[in-house]
């Protein structure tokens, strides 16, 4: 089987941009130069690796597994070129960063940070849940990413790199939302909206609730914490969610953090990579600087919670 990088190149960009178009433009070539370089690596497969339907191209099966290899290969090659380029004296490189959806509202700040420092980095960050994380770093594809406690099961090195405080939150014009010192067991009269089960989110706050011997009513379950904040802004329920993810509605004062006894649950977040990962001189720093710098970087929340001095 004859297949180049550059047509690997070609199909991770249409992929990644679901157009012929979009890529032609990110690729400064030709639109018809692509789907020419596509149709010739289906014939070196010879399967199908895209079908339209109605005005949107998918990938079909074949095309999945072959995006997946395409990933993983242009990761090591923008590896390759790092390394060389570090040992010509160039300072730059190509990071490529995941990161669970929570961990969006704060990786751009460490990100924007870095670069000032690295300006001449190349930044792929891509944000998804725990689940499709976990494979990617299976299957070698970042560099690394960040996320809530790793499982134990995979060949994972991890470190602690800052707090993760989740709290219960509800509309800023709840009857709890003045309320001091909120039991526990008060909890157990409301509705929550969680996130979905899996993730890292909802698996600290089952852990929280099932060691106390109490299940929350939950009456909506959300894939994303947008979700989640705008149900409970509609009067739905209540909700607990990172504090990091609610900086924008804490400042409009559209929600209320409420004050309820063991929160907020202190979690942390981690940056993770594959045992035995070499990695670039580019994501070494990045890696260095994450550990020592996050926490001055990450801007304090808007709102002074009644623990203040547990999120310092």
């Amino acid at each position: 089987m004859k297949i180049t990088f550059h047509q690997l190149r070609l199909l991770e960009s249409v992929a990644r941009n679901a157009s012929y178009t979009r890529a032609s433009e990110e690729l400064h070539l030709t639109q018809p130069a692509v789907s020419t370089q596509i149709k010739l690596l289906e014939q070196e497969v010879g399967l199908p690796l895209f079908e339209q339907l109605g005005k949107k191209i998918f990938l079909t099966e074949a095309g999945k597994e072959m995006y997946e290899f395409s990933r993983s290969i242009t990761q090591q090659v923008r590896d390759i070129e790092s390394v060389f380029d570090d040992l010509k004296g160039v300072k730059r490189g190509n990071l490529s960063l995941t990161v669970t959806s929570t961990g969006k509202y704060f990786a751009p700040y460490l990100l924007a940070e870095f670069v000032k420092l690295h300006p001449g980095t190349k930044v792929h960050l891509e944000v998804t849940n725990r689940e499709e994380l976990l494979v990617k770093l299976q299957e070698n594809i970042p560099n690394m990413a960040i996320m809530g406690r790793p499982p134990s099961t995979l060949e994972l090195t991890s470190q602690e790199f800052m707090n993760n405080p989740l709290v219960v939150f509800s509309r800023s014009d709840h009857p709890l939302a003045k309320v001091k010192n909120i039991p526990i067991s008060r909890l157990m009269e409301e509705n929550f909206i969680l996130r979905e089960r899996g993730s890292g989110t909802r698996n600290a706050v089952e852990d929280f609730f099932e060691q106390r011997d109490m299940k929350l009513n939950t009456s909506m379950e959300m894939s994303r914490n947008e979700a989640v904040k705008h149900s409970v802004m509609a009067g739905l329920g209540l909700g607990i969610i990172s504090l990091h993810a609610l900086e924008l509605e804490l400042a409009l004062n559209l929600i209320a953090i409420l004050d309820v006894e063991g929160f907020p649950v202190m979690k942390k977040w981690y940056l993770v990579y594959r045992t035995g990962k070499r990695m670039s001189p580019i994501a070494q720093a990045f890696h260095d600087f994450v550990l020592n710098s996050a926490e001055l970087v990450f801007p304090k929340p808007t709102k002074i919670l009644s623990c203040e001095e547990d999120l310092k």
